[in-house]
C-alpha cells in the first residue's frame, strides 16, 4: 500500500515537492519559536535564588566611577554616611550594597582556570548585609561577616552550580581557587543555593561574590544600594528617601526603583520579542494551512477521473478518504525528515549553547507533532470532497 502511495506521489512530484518544501521551512520557523518558548518556560520554573518583594534598588551616580579601584577618602566616607542614613529610617529593615543590580542582563564576567579547565563566572562585589536584604539562601559555609576582617585570603561565596562543576561532590568551603586576572587566589567561605542575576528567564550560571568592605584598602564602592522595606511601604516614601540622600551627597544623583518593577521590565525584554516571533510563526502557519488546503482541493478536482474509476472498481469512501490523507502525510514526512536531519546537526556539532539537550528534543518533538496536526486539519475537507466523487463522473473524461 505504501509503495503504491509513494508511486502516486512520485507521479506528481513537482507539486508534491513544493508542498514538502513549504513544510520544511515552516517546520524550521516553528521549531525556533518553540525552542525559545520551552527554554524560557523551563527557566521560569526555576527558583530565582533571591527575594524581590519589598526590596528597592537605589542607583548611585557620583562625581567619579564608583567601580574604580582607587577612591578618595571623601568618597568612601560619603558612601558610608549614605549607609548610616538609610539604616535610621523606620521604614527600612536592612541596607546592602552591590556592584551590579538584579534583573540586569549586563554585568561582569570572567574566566578562571582550575586544574587545566576553564570556568566562566558572573562576578559581583557585595557588602556583608547583601545576603540578608536579598534573602539569599546559604547551603554550605557562611556569608561574609566581620570574621573576614584582616583575612590573609580574600573571601568569596559561590553558588551550587559552580561548586558542583569545580569540586563535584566534595565540600568547597575552605578551598582556594585562582582569582580573576592577575589577582591572588581567593578562598571560598560559603555556597549559596542559586542566584539568577538576570531574572526569571535567565539560565542558571556560575556565580562568584566578592566581599565589599569599607576601609582604607577598599577597591570598589557599590554602584547600587538595596534596601528591604517593611511590608506596606508605598512609593510616597521615595521622595523622603531621596531628599535625605541629597542632604549627604548634594552633587550626586539617585534613582530609586522597586525590584518588582525592574523584574517586569526584564520580563518584557524577553516576552515582547517572543510574542512577536509567535505572531509571525502563527501567521506563517495560517498561510501554510490555507496553501495546503487549496493545493489539496485542486489536487482532488484534477483527480476526479482517477477517484471515480477507483469507486467504480469497488473502493469505498473510507478507503478514498484514507488514501488522500495518507498521501498528504507521506509528503509531509518527507519535508519533516529533511528538517529533522538539518536540526540534528546542531547538537551533534555542539552548537546548542545554553539550551539543554532535553529542551532541544522536547521542542523538536513538539514542532513535529504540530506540523502533523496542521497537516491533518488541512487534509480533512479535501479528503471529504474526494469521497463525494461518484463513479459516473469518470465517464465525463472518456
Amino acid at each position: 500500500m505504501i509503495k503504491h502511495l509513494v508511486k502516486l506521489i512520485w507521479n506528481r512530484k513537482r507539486a508534491n515537492f513544493l508542498i514538502a518544501l513549504e513544510i520544511f521551512f515552516s517546520f524550521l520557523v516553528l521549531f525556533i519559536v518553540i525552542v525559545l518558548a520551552v527554554y524560557f518556560s523551563d527557566n521560569y520554573r526555576r527558583p530565582l535564588g533571591f527575594n524581590y518583594e519589598n526590596v528597592w534598588n537605589i542607583e548611585i551616580a557620583g562625581p567619579t566611577e564608583l567601580t574604580d579601584d582607587n577612591h578618595s577618602a571623601e568618597t568612601v566616607e560619603t558612601v558610608r554616611q549614605l549607609f548610616l542614613a538609610l539604616q535610621k529610617f523606620d521604614e527600612i529593615v536592612g541596607v546592602g550594597g552591590t556592584d551590579h543590580r538584579a534583573f540586569n542582563w549586563g554585568g561582569s564576567h570572567g574566566e578562571v582556570h582550575i586544574n587545566g579547565s576553564g570556568f566562566f563566572f558572573r562576578r559581583n562585589y557585595v557588602t556583608d548585609e547583601f545576603a540578608a536584604v536579598m534573602g539569599v539562601k546559604m547551603i554550605r559555609g557562611r556569608w561574609f561577616s566581620k570574621e573576614d576582617d584582616g583575612s590573609n585570603n580574600q573571601p568569596v561565596v559561590i553558588n551550587r552550580l559552580a561548586a558542583e562543576a569545580i569540586f563535584g561532590s566534595q565540600d568547597p568551603v575552605g578551598r582556594d581557587i585562582p582569582g580573576f586576572g592577575d589577582r591572588e587566589s581567593v578562598r571560598i567561605v560559603g555556597v549559596i543555593d542559586d542566584f539568577r542575576h538576570e531574572g526569571d528567564f535567565a539560565q542558571p550560571e556560575n556565580i562568584i561574590f566578592y566581599r565589599m568592605e569599607f576601609g582604607s584598602a577598599m577597591r570598589r564602592l557599590p554602584e547600587y544600594l538595596v534596601i528591604k522595606l517593611h511590608p506596606g511601604t508605598t512609593r510616597q516614601f521615595e521622595e523622603k528617601l531621596v531628599s535625605r540622600l541629597h542632604e549627604i551627597a548634594r552633587d550626586w544623583s539617585f534613582q530609586v526603583q522597586p525590584l518588582y518593577e525592574l523584574r517586569e521590565t526584564s520580563m518584557q525584554v524577553v516576552l515582547v520579542p517572543l510574542g512577536i516571533a509567535g505572531m509571525v510563526a502563527s501567521f506563517l502557519m495560517i498561510m501554510v494551512a490555507l496553501g495546503l488546503t487549496g493545493v489539496l482541493w485542486q489536487n482532488v478536482t484534477q483527480r476526479t477521473k482517477e477517484l471515480g474509476l477507483r469507486r467504480a472498481k469497488g473502493a469505498t469512501r473510507q478507503r478514498i478518504y484514507r488514501q488522500i490523507l495518507s498521501e498528504l502525510f507521506i509528503v509531509t514526512s518527507f519535508g519533516l525528515l529533511a528538517g529533522v536531519l538539518v536540526l540534528a546537526q546542531v547538537p551533534l556539532l555542539d552548537l546548542i549553547g545554553v539550551i539543554s539537550l532535553k529542551v532541544y528534543l522536547v521542542s523538536l518533538i513538539g514542532a513535529v507533532l504540530i506540523i502533523y496536526f496542521l497537516t491533518l486539519l488541512c487534509g480533512l475537507y479535501p479528503s471529504w470532497l474526494a469521497t463525494k466523487v461518484h463513479p459516473a463522473e469518470a465517464l465525463h473524461y472518456e
